[in-house]
């Protein structure tokens, strides 16, 4: 266990699921923390996201149990892919069907950030996050980091800390410092709309399902039980194309509020009976448009004594359903290297070393669809069209495709159920 004697908590730019999974790690090892983030008022905004076993498995080390993920979310049984025709390509189980020590959970995203800032007032007191003040940016020596803070009225003040963590997203002030020449944002040509609606469960009850082809499809599932009355749950819904990027986004709005027939016409026809994908589109109350996109990786996610994680290290097309599950892993690991390191940029150092390379290689397999790569295969060898799925994919090969993206991911199942946990219960950071 290391000695820790630098100066200051640790500060935290952004309050989003990474921010705040790294709030409770740090209490949790007995580390001091203030949370600095952008909005004056935290509300659950946003749609469906998935939670892998391999993140889950942390938030129940942070006594964030099933008992509690039931109330924003359900347990996930199955992952399926479907061909244009209505003709399942391949599905497996998830989460503890699959044989996980741990669920999978479909959750709200909104909901489960508002969870853990509970969790993290509840813990550290209401003084630990600071809404409304932004880290604009950074200034470091002997003693530490400095934060350079902002208001959204333009008042503008600065907190010293040991070390400086940045889950400040996207657009993240930290990263575009530390990489003042960095590209801009990239986008591969797909066009994403979100929405929710109401909807029976289709196939397991509990089953993400992706129909379509590579460059257009629908991926669904639902993020509530249902209703004990209606039989209906809450079905969170991706629609997306794939069009020329090559005059780049030009909508301006990152994500905006658009109207169902702006885009319905791409999916009109798609009714297997078991699945309306258009009267689903019609039970949408919000829809959202959004572009697909990523930045390019960096070569380290550490400058001295400040550090990036979540999105703002590594923000990645929403194929694999790791967005959010790689920044709570990324908050218990930056935990269990301060165990090693006390709270030093050796500790920061440690935490690049063990995820970089590795999620950057991530980045970039998901800006290659991920496992929606299997539909590419199909469409290149029958067109997307086919009776017997074998007869195009066999099996075998099937299954070693999903078996390697697990495996790049974190969370193929032997080897997430047989590590030992991020951080050993109990342990703390011995402070001078």
């Amino acid at each position: 266990m290391a000695d820790s004697s630098n100066p200051g908590p640790v500060l935290i730019a952004g309050g989003g699921i990474g921010g705040m999974a790294l709030a409770l790690t740090l209490q949790q090892i007995g580390v001091p923390c203030v949370v600095f983030e952008a909005v004056a008022e935290l509300r659950p905004l946003g749609v469906g996201i998935n939670l892998q076993p391999n993140a889950v498995r942390e938030l129940y080390d942070l006594g964030l149990n099933d008992e509690l993920l039931d109330t924003i979310g359900i347990q996930a049984r199955e992952w399926a892919l479907v061909g244009r025709n209505g003709n399942d390509v391949y599905a497996e189980p998830r989460g503890l069907l699959a044989g996980y020590r741990w669920p999978q959970y479909s959750v709200h995203r909104g909901e489960l950030q508002m969870l853990l800032y509970r969790t993290v007032l509840e813990r550290l007191g209401a003084g630990a996050v600071r809404l409304g003040e932004r880290v604009a940016g950074y200034r470091q020596d002997r003693h530490g980091v400095t934060a350079l803070i902002e208001t959204r009225d333009g008042c503008r003040s600065e907190v010293q800390g040991c070390l400086l963590v940045a889950a400040d997203g996207l657009h993240s002030a930290v990263r575009a410092q530390m990489y003042p020449q960095q590209p801009p944002i990239q986008w591969g040509g797909a066009i994403m709309w979100r929405g929710t609606s109401p909807g029976l469960p289709i196939r397991s009850g509990a089953s993400f399902v992706g129909v379509g082809s590579l460059q257009h499809r629908v991926v669904l599932y639902p993020i509530s039980p249902p209703d004990p009355r209606s039989g209906l749950a809450t079905i969170n819904w991706i629609a997306e194309i794939t069009v020329d990027n090559s005059q780049g986004w030009t909508q301006g709005d990152w994500n905006r509020r658009v109207a169902l027939q702006d885009f319905s016409r791409h999916f009109e026809g798609w009714d297997y009976g078991w699945l309306d994908v258009p009267a689903m589109l019609r039970g949408a109350r919000e829809i959202f448009e959004y572009p697909m996109i990523d930045r390019d990786p960096v070569p380290s996610w550490v400058d001295g004594s400040v550090a990036l994680m979540g999105d703002a290290a590594h923000v990645m097309y929403p194929v694999g359903s790791n967005g959010a599950s790689q920044a709570i892993v990324d908050a218990r690991v930056l935990g269990a290297s301060m165990l090693e390191h006390g709270m030093t940029p050796a500790a920061l150092q440690a935490y690049d070393h063990k995820l970089c390379a590795d999620i950057s290689a991530l980045v970039l397999r998901n800006r290659g669809s991920g496992p929606f790569g299997l539909l590419g295969l199909v469409d290149e060898r029958c067109g997307g069209v086919f009776d017997d799925i074998d007869a195009v994919i066999p099996a075998a090969e099937r299954e070693a495709f999903m078996a390697r993206y697990k495996a790049a991911a974190g969370f193929a199942i032997e080897t997430l159920n047989a590590a030992p946990p991020t951080i050993a219960p109990g342990s703390r950071v011995r402070r001078l």
